[in-house]
């Protein structure tokens, strides 16, 4: 009898043990992302929502795994979505069209968190006000945004970029390079932008994107054919997202916690980060989110943005025109080439939000 006995607990443990597997496997068996983000203002709360659970809970919420990875360089997790197995990723509009979209990678801006209202800026040293920057070296990141802004703040002033010279320096050296005795100008973003300030006091701010409003935008884009296949990445994104802002926005101590916690993540203070932040317009809700979303004026920045890319040569060397890339909006209508969209604007999983369907 002892034996039998001694078999069937033996049974059992083998039974539940089995068990335990099977459920192990299935649970890794679920499908598997990976979202990359940078430093900035505007997507640190991507942060906090990896460290403390939300991203998980959003995942598991939907059956599925999301990796979150942070990269030093901007750039570089850009070209690993358009390259790689990066799945989605964080960008600004101007880059997402010109870097995938124009490589052919067909991508989805799911979230448009917030635009720089203030958050990109051109500095000048011994200088009065813009126009003295006529004939000086400007030190951006060429081809990137601040070389975006500057074309525009060169434009509302009557000048151009041949009234100046460019020379390309990277955003980790931003700071240095203006420390410099012989740089005078720079376009910059945050933080580095407030660094810059804070060493160089007596640098004049000429320009920032406060005076260019909903241009330059701040976006979470999902590789289209990922997202078709797995809108549940789609929902646990843009849920993980929202929960994150409506605790930033609470007031109450987690917020603090919060915002801290982003703070020093991005290697800066309490103060300075909720200062960075002053000069971003975030879509706290969905009801925002969506109204940003869904604007006609999406429509007329992306026409300025894809006229500069052209005359940069940032859709491609063989670029015809403009209208080599079609960028899709809310409402159907298209900019650009109807039967090559690779850029799409989709509120879709915002609109669930706004609707209380996540």
């Amino acid at each position: 009898m002892k034996s039998v006995t001694l078999f069937f607990r033996s049974l059992v443990l083998a039974l539940s043990a089995l068990m335990l597997t099977s459920g192990a496997a299935l649970a890794d068996d679920r499908p598997s992302f990976k979202m990359a983000w940078t430093i900035y203002a505007g997507w640190m709360p991507w942060a906090y929502a990896d460290e403390f659970g939300i991203v998980d809970k959003w995942a598991d919420k939907y059956g599925i795994k999301i990796e979150v990875i942070q990269f030093n360089d901007y750039i570089e997790s850009i070209n690993q979505f358009t390259a790689g197995d990066i799945d989605a990723c964080g960008m600004t509009n101007m880059d997402a069209l010109t870097i995938p979209a124009a490589s052919g990678v067909d991508t989805t801006g799911l979230i448009l968190g917030d635009y720089s209202n203030g958050n990109d800026g051109i500095l000048l040293k011994s200088a009065e006000r813009f126009e003295d920057i006529r004939g000086r070296e400007v030190h951006l990141v060429e081809l990137s945004v601040s070389h975006y802004l500057l074309a525009r703040g060169l434009d509302r002033h009557g000048m151009s970029e041949r009234d100046v010279r460019v020379v390309n320096t990277s955003d980790a050296d931003a700071v240095s390079a203006f420390m410099t005795p012989g740089v005078t100008a720079a376009a910059i973003w945050n933080p580095q932008l407030s660094i810059v300030k804070d060493q160089y006091p007596n640098a004049l701010e000429v320009f920032d994107s406060s005076q260019i409003p909903g241009e330059i935008i701040d976006m979470m884009a999902v590789k289209t054919e990922v997202l078709e296949a797995h809108p549940e990445l789609g929902k646990a994104l843009v849920g993980a997202w929202l929960e994150t802002l409506a605790i930033m926005r609470g007031g109450d101590e987690r917020a603090i916690e919060a915002l801290t916690f982003m703070a020093e993540a991005a290697g800066t203070s309490l103060e300075n980060y909720q200062f960075q932040l002053t000069q971003t317009e975030l879509f706290y809700t969905a009801d925002t989110l969506l109204e940003f979303s869904t604007s006609d004026q999406l429509s007329t920045t992306m026409d300025l943005v894809r006229q500069f890319s052209f005359e940069h040569g940032l859709l491609g060397d063989s670029a015809p025109s403009p209208d080599v890339v079609g960028i899709q909006f809310p409402d159907d209508s298209v900019l650009g080439n109807a039967n090559n969209i690779k850029l799409r604007f989709d509120p879709t999983y915002v609109q669930m939000a706004a609707d209380g369907e996540l």
